[in-house]
């Protein structure tokens, strides 16, 4: 009896053992957990598809990502807030955009950097940005504004 309770705690703890290694693999994958940077925000109009773990990318890299998204009362945008490679530094005239993976794929922030002298500092706000476009309504724009000869 004793034989067999040894072995079953120890098949309990390599399967916890396991449970812990994957949840660290999956929160370390998706870019929920918080690396090394500091924060900026950005407002947007329309920020569909985004949400905390959404990468932010300079370039098509990956140099960060989103880890708060709300709703400004006053402004009615949303107010997206990123961390940032705290090795890069954003001229205060740098622009982001959300942008599609593709049809079918996800959305991802792309910074496009200015050329000031001036950089943004943790807490920096971005004042440029362009929202996400919806496919299905661009689509469905361009099939029936089509005039009939």
């Amino acid at each position: 009896m004793k034989n067999r309770s040894s072995f079953e705690t120890l098949i309990g703890a390599l399967v916890i053992a396991a449970a812990v290694f994957f949840v660290v693999l999956v929160v370390r994958g998706t870019g929920i957990a918080t690396p090394e940077g500091y924060r900026v925000s950005a407002s947007f109009g329309n920020a569909d598809g985004l949400k905390p773990g959404t990468e932010v990318r300079i370039s098509g890299v990956k140099v960060g990502s989103v880890i708060e998204q709300t709703l400004d009362g006053e402004s009615l945008q949303a107010k997206v807030v990123m961390e940032i490679d705290r090795t890069l530094k954003l001229p205060t005239d740098s622009s982001v955009r959300v942008l599609s993976d593709g049809l079918l794929g996800g959305s991802y922030l792309m910074i496009d950097p200015g050329g000031e002298e001036e950089f943004l500092a943790d807490g920096g706000h971005i004042d440029f940005t362009s929202d996400a476009v919806n496919l299905i309504d661009l689509i469905s724009t361009a099939v029936f504004s089509q005039k009939d000869d």
